[in-house]
C-alpha cells in the first residue's frame, strides 16, 4: 500500500465518485472550542464513503472476472457501494448482510439490484459464509476494509481532505475518522502522509467497540468482546484488519471512543447547522470533535461524517436531542 495505488484509484474514480464538500459552522466551532471542518462523505454516492472503495476494487478487476460476479459482506454501506459499482460495471452482486442491519440499508442494497443473504452476526461467521458462496458460485470476494484496492479507494478521500484543508488554510490538525475495520482510516492516513504530513489521522469509535483504540494502545490487534448491541452498526467490526492495522499503528494518533448519546447529539447538530444527515456510526468522528476537545490538539480539527444511511426512527430519536 502506497500513494501510487491511491493515485491510480483516484484516476479510475474520476467522473464516477463525488468530490464531497468540506463544511463548517460557527456554532459547531463554538461547541468544540476550535475550528471544525467536516468532510461530508454522507453526500457520496450511495450515502457513504464506501462507494469509493467498491468502485476502486471492482474497476481494477479483469472484465472476465467481473462478469462472473462480486460477493461482499457488510452491514449496509459497503453493501450499497458494491451493489452500485457492480451494477454500473454490468456485474451481478451478492451481499452477505447481518439480519439486524438497518432496514433502510437492506432495502437500499436490494434496490440497487444485489442479492441479499442474511446472517446472524452474533452466532454466524460472515467470512465463512462469504468464502463458501464465492467458491460455490465462482464469485470474487471484495472485503469491506482488509483489501488493498478498497483501502486505495478510501484513500482518495484523504487526497481530497489534504487539498480542501489547504484551501481553507489548515495545514496542521488532527483528522478524526469514523473507524470500523480501518479501511477509511488507513487509506486517509497513507494519503495524508504523502500530501499533508501536518494532518494527523486518528480513529473515532463507539465506546465498548473501540478495538482500534485498544489495539493502538497495546501494539497488537485486539478483538471486541461482542459484535452487536450498539446503534453505530456501520462501524462495528470484530477487530482491525491485518492490512489496515500496521498502517494505522505507524501513522495514526490515539483513538477516541464516544457514547451513543454523543453520536446522536452530533447527528442532530450536523442536521441543524450543516444541513446534512448522518447515521450514528458516521457521526462518531464529529462527536469526538465536539465533545472530546480535551483529547484533541490544535486550533482546528478535521472530521469525517462517513455515512448518512439511517433509519427514520433513529434519526427522529437524534433530533429530539438537538
Amino acid at each position: 500500500m502506497d500513494i501510487a495505488r491511491i493515485e491510480a484509484a483516484a484516476q479510475r474514480l474520476e467522473g464516477h465518485a463525488r468530490r464531497t464538500p468540506m463544511l463548517g459552522s460557527p456554532f459547531l466551532d463554538e461547541v468544540a472550542g476550535r475550528r471544525v471542518l467536516v468532510k461530508a462523505e454522507c453526500l457520496q454516492h450511495t450515502g457513504s464513503f464506501k462507494f469509493r472503495g467498491a468502485w476502486s476494487a471492482i474497476s481494477a478487476l479483469p472484465p472476465e472476472v467481473r462478469k462472473r460476479g462480486i460477493i461482499a459482506f457488510s452491514s449496509g454501506n459497503h453493501a450499497q457501494g458494491i451493489a452500485a459499482a457492480a451494477r454500473a460495471h454490468g456485474a451481478p452482486a451478492v451481499i452477505v448482510m447481518p439480519s439486524d442491519a438497518p432496514a433502510a440499508k437492506i432495502a437500499g442494497t436490494r434496490g440497487l439490484g444485489a442479492e441479499v443473504v442474511p446472517y446472524d452476526r452474533a452466532t454466524e461467521d460472515r467470512d465463512e459464509i462469504g468464502a463458501r458462496l464465492a467458491a460455490e458460485r465462482g464469485l470474487t470476494l471484495v472485503k469491506p476494509f482488509d483489501e488493498p484496492e478498497v483501502i486505495a479507494g478510501q484513500g482518495t478521500c484523504g487526497l481530497e481532505i489534504a487539498e480542501q484543508a489547504a484551501e481553507l488554510g489548515v495545514t496542521g490538525a488532527d483528522v478524526l475518522v469514523c473507524c470500523g475495520g480501518g479501511g477509511l482510516t488507513s487509506g486517509i492516513a497513507l494519503a495524508l502522509e504523502a500530501r499533508a504530513p501536518g494532518l494527523r489521522p486518528r480513529p473515532a469509535e463507539p465506546q465498548g467497540f473501540d478495538d482500534v483504540k485498544r489495539s493502538l494502545l497495546s501494539g497488537r490487534i485486539e478483538r471486541n468482546p461482542q459484535l452487536s448491541g450498539n446503534i453505530c452498526d456501520a462501524i462495528i467490526t470484530p477487530q482491525p484488519g491485518n492490512l489496515t492495522f500496521p498502517i494505522m499503528a505507524r501513522l495514526c494518533g490515539p483513538g477516541i471512543a464516544v457514547t451513543e448519546d454523543e453520536a446522536l447529539r452530533a447527528m442532530a447538530l450536523a442536521f441543524r447547522h450543516l444541513k446534512i444527515v448522518a447515521e450514528p456510526g458516521g457521526a462518531v468522528a464529529l462527536a469526538a470533535a465536539l465533545f472530546h476537545g480535551a483529547e484533541i490538539e490544535g486550533d482546528a480539527v478535521v472530521c469525517t461524517v462517513s455515512g448518512g444511511n439511517v433509519d427514520a426512527e433513529i434519526f427522529a430519536r437524534a433530533l429530539t436531542l438537538a
